[in-house]
Formats: structure tokens, C-alpha cells, sequence
């Protein structure tokens, strides 16, 4: 068992954010100072995240941001020294492993275990790693309500989302190891598809609320995959952000918990709010499948339940659908994203 509590709390604590240009890195770094924490460090490479998802917080003196690769553990031992909690978001997801599995599977194994050892030989006090709805799999099978002892599917789904997948399942079991071995407190967050202000073109999933409002403010007809009757459990990035919070400041240690939003919505759903918030009125395109293509459940009903995380963290989403997707679209308007 750790020899520290599990409990870490925000206030006047030091955080490192591994990854934290990204989309929930930028917003967790937000949070965090929110709560009062003594300093804020982000260490990214700039492969995937961007400076500019971090501007809005520079002139806050707490914010220190590094250029590093967590592939170079000298650079993660350094930037960890004296942190009392670690987040760590680097990885690289679905498409990038489809592209290129190799490089993939080291980020997000090497890496993570390259973050793990950081934290171990620096003393760390809790450890919080970003998993993935990707632990349950992908495929037709894939239906019904998800909780956290539910098995990996694999049959019928891409190589690629099965890769990443299985990327974050070995993720979780090495932090059980260290936990096991060593007495490193963590919490693996499982999020569900996380969209939000500074979202990216990466994410295959909340890629297709994108690619949908791009059409819509040029005057074309949305596209619908299929019939539209296919779902996801989508999170905002603000509820992922504070899930992040929660998972540190909460006495839980050793487990894994689901991060979703709401409530599940077919991707009929999803296209018709984005045309509605973009204040377009064209009729939906229904078109077949892209051959090869993660598509957002590849058929079937399915939702991730968090009730686990409103057990042990206290935590609950607080964005639903409607607003996060207006928070989205208003955001791209205002940047001209």
C-alpha cells in the first residue's frame, strides 16, 4: 500500500501537466489554478498540443511552460522535481496509430512508463493518467452501458482504434504496477470522446461535430453516417478538466473510473444541433460509411456510466450536449477557427 494519502488537494500543491498544450491540458491547467494551486507547470512538445491553447493563462505567474518530450525521461525527472501531482495526457490517439504504430505505441507505452518512473524517483504524491473509452474496445458488439469491469471487444473493429485502445489498457496496468510495487498513489481517467472550445482536427470522434459545423457555415448539407442511429458518449472538455481535479483531490487510489458527459447522442443528433446553434436550416445528407473509417460506435447503442466517479470523486458532468456544442461553435466564431 502507498505509505502517502491519496487525498491530494489543489490548493497551494504543485501540478505538472505531461501533454498540456492540448485541448483538456490547456483547460486542466485552467482548473487548476482555479483551485488555488501553488504553481502549474506544462510540459509539452509541441507535436500535437499548440502555445496558443495556453495564452489565455500566461500572464499568470503560476503557469510555467517547458518544451520537452516525454520520451526523454532525464527531462520528465527534472520538470517533476518538487511537484506534488502529476497529470499525464500525452499520447497519441486513433489516427496517428493507424498512420504510424510504432511511434504510437512508444508514446504511449514507453512514455507512460517513462512518466510512471518520473513521478516514482522524484517522490510524487499522485499520479493522475488519462485513459480512454478505448478500453472497451470498438466494433458492432460494442452496445449496452459500459461500466468499469466491462471486457475489451475487438472483433470487426480498424487495427488502428484497436492499437490505441490497447495502448491505454497496458497504460492502466502499468500504473497498478507501480501502485503494486512501488506505493505511486494514481487514478486512471477513462474519458468518453472529449470536444470543447480549442478543439482540434485529431480526434476521429468529435472530429465529426467539425467537419460538420465547416459545412454548415458554408451552406452545404451535413453529413449523416448511415441512418444517423449510431451513438457516443461525448464529455466537454470544462467536465473532463474538473474530472482531472477531482481525481487528486479525492481519496481514491488504484482504480480506474469513466468520465462521459450526460448522456449518449446519435450522430443525427449531433448534426442537427450543430446546424440548429449555427443558425442554418439544410436538411441532413445521409451518406454510407468511409471503408476502413472509425466511425462512432460502427453501429450499436452504447453510453459510458460515471457513476463510479460520482461515488469516489464527488464528480458529475455538467454540460450537456446542446451547451458544449454552443460554447464550441461560439469560440470558432469569435477566434475564426
Amino acid at each position: 500500500m502507498s505509505a502517502t494519502s491519496p487525498s491530494l488537494p489543489i490548493e497551494a500543491n504543485r501540478f505538472l501537466i505531461v501533454g498540456g498544450a492540448s485541448l483538456v491540458g490547456s483547460a486542466s491547467a485552467e482548473v487548476l489554478l482555479a483551485e488555488g494551486a501553488a504553481e502549474v507547470t506544462v510540459l509539452d512538445s509541441f507535436y500535437q498540443g499548440s502555445a496558443e491553447n495556453l495564452e489565455h493563462l500566461r500572464s499568470d505567474a503560476r503557469l510555467r511552460l517547458i518544451e520537452g518530450d516525454v520520451m526523454r525521461l532525464p527531462q520528465l525527472i527534472e520538470a517533476a522535481k518538487g511537484m506534488d501531482g502529476v497529470l499525464h495526457l500525452a499520447a497519441l490517439m486513433s489516427i496517428s496509430m493507424d498512420r504510424d504504430p510504432w511511434t504510437g505505441l512508444d508514446v504511449n507505452l514507453r512514455g507512460t512508463q517513462n512518466v510512471i518512473e518520473a513521478c516514482c524517483v522524484t517522490g510524487v504524491k499522485k499520479l493522475v493518467f488519462t485513459s480512454s473509452s478505448a478500453v472497451y474496445g470498438y466494433g458492432p458488439g460494442l452496445a449496452g452501458n459500459l461500466i468499469e469491469t466491462t471486457p475489451f471487444l475487438t472483433y470487426g473493429a480498424p487495427p488502428g482504434a484497436i492499437i490505441y485502445g490497447a495502448s491505454k489498457v497496458i497504460g492502466e496496468q502499468l500504473c497498478r504496477d507501480a501502485f503494486a510495487k512501488r506505493g505511486l498513489n494514481y487514478v486512471a481517467v477513462r474519458y468518453s470522446t472529449v470536444y470543447g472550445e480549442r478543439q482540434h482536427y485529431r480526434a476521429t470522434n468529435a472530429l465529426y461535430i467539425i467537419e460538420t459545423h465547416d459545412r454548415v457555415r458554408q451552406g452545404r448539407r451535413p453529413r449523416v453516417i448511415g441512418d444517423g442511429s449510431d451513438t457516443k458518449h461525448f464529455v466537454h472538455v470544462s467536465d473532463a478538466a474538473r474530472a482531472n481535479a477531482a481525481a487528486f483531490a479525492a481519496a481514491a487510489t488504484n482504480v480506474a473510473v469513466n468520465i462521459s458527459g450526460p448522456r449518449p447522442t446519435t450522430t443525427l443528433e449531433i448534426v442537427r444541433l450543430v446546424t440548429e446553434l449555427a443558425g442554418q436550416d439544410l436538411a441532413p445528407e445521409h451518406v454510407e460509411p468511409e471503408p476502413g473509417k472509425v466511425q462512432l460506435s460502427a453501429g450499436g447503442a452504447w453510453s459510458m456510466d460515471h457513476g463510479l466517479a460520482e461515488r469516489i470523486l464527488g464528480w458529475r458532468p455538467q454540460v450537456d450536449m446542446r451547451e458544449g456544442i454552443r460554447r464550441l461553435i461560439a469560440w470558432r466564431e469569435a477566434t475564426g477557427r
